[in-house]
């Protein structure tokens, strides 16, 4: 099987003239003040129109990557190039805890779904961004044409026809799942859960990236489990060193990683680095549970494999929804595996027995007819402009200690200030200011990364979100002089 995806999101031609420019003026060939080449040369070299490359120059102009000068043509901005760092290799505790994030991830999840503060909070596309409305259309479809017959149980796997599309979405990067190898659940998280109960006891010990998203957290709060937390790279992933010293002193009942795209770091693990954690895990028979719920949002030419691609004989349960890329509203997610699938059952039945009929048979029939694909396109182009604008507005608001994360995918910004800040006092004093975000400490067992906060950058570029961006910066520059 071809380690290539058959669906790449090419970049519209003026996008890939503006990408030219960007990389041009972050590696310093083209400074802030130079004057960037002429509409007409652009165009030549690239063998564009003109007006692609006009509009290539807008949209860079938008960005405040270039400025008009009338008469004159573009220049590079000052401050256009990105100088801010990225996060260091985090740094937690050397031994396994219990897990404790109730009350302060409550807290936030409270506010981040109050439409009237700047969504930078909460981990979900705008509804304008995601494909509900056509989905919709296949819902009620289906309803009109056979609603009687879907307001029934469906069997604890699900839907026959859904498994099967996910299943050959599977194939297009080296997965090789089999329906039955596939139970749908509500989300990604109940796919954690179940996946988590089928391998562990109350008091084992689960190997995490650190920071982790806080949702994994509050399950392994709820299930008793103690949480070992990984040195993690914010541009490589865990450390390979400290996973091994781990699984030879400790006593590890299972990994749980993210194939793709970590939230809050959004880091893309190398194919030799995956397949090294495996022969490490397999050589220790430790099980992985892997969370692929961002692996459709990469930002590169092709979508990377998740670990189960590379060794399907390998122990994993393998984890996903679409509440991220299509319909968060929905609730469905799914679990693969092939050794544990008994045990995934028993925790399905004993908890929400199975989901709802007629969202998976909608679900089914979109990805048959490759809308999904269409729809994920889109996404791939905006997320990375998303992510540039509000990478760029931080890097002009916020002081020059900051870190901030460049993610090879997904849609949130991981900002790392020095140490002693508190981003919790900061998340109060910005909702006076109608503004949430995602305190860092919610993302560590250990109460690490209270200096740190995570920024989703899920919305449309807006004059209130850049503005946000701006007031989170000039916060930040005053709680750092008090202290």
């Amino acid at each position: 099987m071809s380690d290539t995806a058959t669906d790449p999101a090419p970049l519209h031609r003026y996008e890939a003239l503006a990408e030219t420019i960007v990389t041009l003026v972050d590696n310093g060939t083209l400074r802030p003040g130079m004057r960037a080449p002429s509409l007409r040369r652009l165009a030549a070299q690239n063998r564009a129109s003109m007006s692609t490359a006009l509009q290539a120059y807008r949209l860079l102009e938008d960005r405040g990557v270039l400025e008009a000068r009338p008469k004159s043509g573009f220049y590079v901005a000052s401050g256009s190039k990105v100088s801010l760092r990225t996060p260091a290799v985090s740094k937690p505790p050397a031994k396994a805890a219990p897990v404790a994030v109730g009350s302060g991830v409550l807290e936030l999840l409270e506010h981040a779904a109050n439409p009237d503060l700047v969504p930078l909070g909460c981990a979900i596309p705008s509804a304008d961004l995601l494909a509900a409305s056509r989905l919709d259309r296949f819902l009620a479809r289906a309803a009109r044409a056979q609603g009687t017959d879907y307001n029934i149980y469906t069997e604890p796997r699900g839907d026959a026809n859904l498994r099967t599309e996910i299943a050959r979405r599977g194939l297009q990067w080296g997965q090789v799942l089999a329906p039955q190898d596939i139970a749908v659940t509500c989300g990604c998280t109940e796919a954690l859960s179940l996946a988590l109960r089928a391998v562990t006891r109350r008091g084992d010990t689960v190997a995490i990236e650190s920071p982790t998203y806080f949702g994994i957290l509050q399950v392994l709060e709820a299930l008793g489990l103690k949480a070992l937390e990984l040195p993690t790279d914010a541009t490589e992933g865990i450390e390979l060193a400290a996973l091994d010293k781990a699984l030879k002193s400790k006593r590890i009942s299972v990994c749980l990683f993210s194939s793709n795209f970590n939230n809050p770091l959004g880091f893309a693990v190398s194919a030799e680095k995956k397949q090294a954690i495996l022969k490490l895990l397999t050589r220790h028979k430790v099980p992985l549970i892997e969370d692929d719920i961002y692996g459709d949002i990469y930002f590169g030419k092709e979508r990377p494999q998740p670990f189960s691609a590379f060794m399907p004989e390998a122990d994993i349960l393998y984890c996903s929804s679409f509440s991220k890329t299509l319909a968060p509203g929905y609730r469905v997610g799914w679990v693969a595996t092939r050794h544990h699938m008994q045990r995934v059952l028993e925790g399905k039945f004993a908890t929400t027995l199975c989901g709802p009929a007629l969202p998976q048979a909608a679900l089914a029939e979109f990805l048959a007819t490759g809308g999904y694909d269409n729809h994920l396109r889109r996404l791939r182009r905006v997320f990375p402009d998303h992510i540039d604008r509000m990478v760029r507005s931080i890097d002009r608001s916020f002081p020059r200690s900051t870190r901030v994360s460049r993610p090879a995918g997904g849609f949130v910004l991981w900002l790392e200030l020095p140490e002693g800040f508190d981003s919790r006092r900061l998340f109060r004093r910005a909702l006076e200011d109608g503004i949430c975000f995602a305190p860092g400490d919610a993302f560590s067992a250990s109460g690490r990364y209270g200096n740190c906060l995570r920024l989703s950058c899920g919305h449309d570029w807006t004059p209130r979100i850049e503005a946000a961006v701006e007031s989170l910066g000039a916060l930040v520059t005053e709680q750092l002089g008090e202290g």
